[in-house]
């Protein structure tokens, strides 16, 4: 046997074992989970009782905390990070752009704990202070609703959208960085401000840019820690900002300890086998999006 083909058939071996160990985990969760499947169905994606007690339980609050906070998340964070890659590759002095892409990129060193401390101490009571001074008329509308206890769905998409900012940030500036110079010299060339010069190497980085923000978003669905500390942990569906939810990490991370009922168990480890369908869907689609630009 040559060393290549040595070579190539070790490479494949080796990206052989992600695929399976993807596969394995499918199946470790699905086979941990057979009481519950058995017994709600597909119904447990779409109900809304979380019952212990009384063995009722479903998987739709959870869906709809970790999607709600993902997806607000990344509206917050996707403007504040491509313009940070921006600032850093086009237009920051160079005396300043390494240390701004270091800073950057220390934030995702922070442990989610520390941001979830953080959250607690700090960014709560600015929420709940928000709260309070909203006007009347705006705390009566369902998105401003809720008690005003600063833990809730916007504490916790501000929190995620601070930790998923140096990912987007970081692979936006390295996507930018590749654009060909040839590009800038063309637009300015045709009369171009610094300006629609920009605009033209944000169009030819359009893809991997909506990749960079797809990676953040996939980012912030796992979270755990940090949302859990200040989320409210509150099994409900409503579209408020305030009000108290819950996520499917956190729920799993919350209660897996305390389930000592085998059907509570195997409930958890499906919540845990609806995240991985999620988190997969959700990366085909930023695949799909990302080919498509491309």
């Amino acid at each position: 046997m040559t060393s290549d083909r040595f070579f190539r058939l070790a490479l494949g071996a080796i990206s052989a074992t992600v695929l399976l160990i993807v596969a394995a985990i499918a199946v470790v969760l699905v086979n941990e989970s057979r009481l519950s499947i058995a017994k709600f169905g597909f119904s447990f994606w779409t109900r809304s009782t979380w019952d212990p007690v009384s063995g009722e339980f479903g998987a739709l609050p959870f869906i709809w905390g970790t999607l709600y906070s993902s997806l607000l998340a990344i509206a917050i964070a996707a403007p504040v990070g491509i313009g940070i890659a921006v600032f850093v590759a086009e237009l920051s002095p160079d005396a300043l752009r390494r240390p701004l892409a270091f800073l950057t990129e220390l934030l995702a060193a922070i442990p989610s704990i520390v941001y979830g401390l953080w959250g607690v101490f700090v960014l709560a009571p600015l929420v709940r202070r928000l709260e309070v001074a909203l006007p009347d008329s705006l705390r009566k509308l369902p998105i401003f609703s809720g008690p005003p206890l600063g833990v809730g769905m916007l504490t916790a998409a501000l929190i995620l959208a601070l930790m998923i900012v140096p990912f987007v940030s970081s692979v936006a500036r390295e996507i930018l960085q590749s654009v060909p110079r040839a590009q800038r010299e063309a637009a300015y060339a045709l009369g171009a401000t610094r300006w629609e010069a920009i605009r033209v190497a944000l169009y030819y980085a359009r893809s991997g840019i909506t990749g960079a923000v797809m990676l953040g978003l996939g980012r912030a669905l796992g979270e755990t820690m940090a949302v859990t500390m200040v989320i409210g942990n509150n099994p409900q569906v409503t579209a408020s900002l305030f009000a108290p939810q819950y996520t499917m990490a956190a729920v799993i991370a919350n209660e897996f300890t305390e389930a000592t009922d085998a059907l509570y168990l195997n409930a958890l480890v499906e919540i845990g086998l609806v995240l991985f369908v999620v988190t997969i869907a959700v990366n085909g689609a930023s695949r799909l999006l990302t080919r498509r630009f491309a």
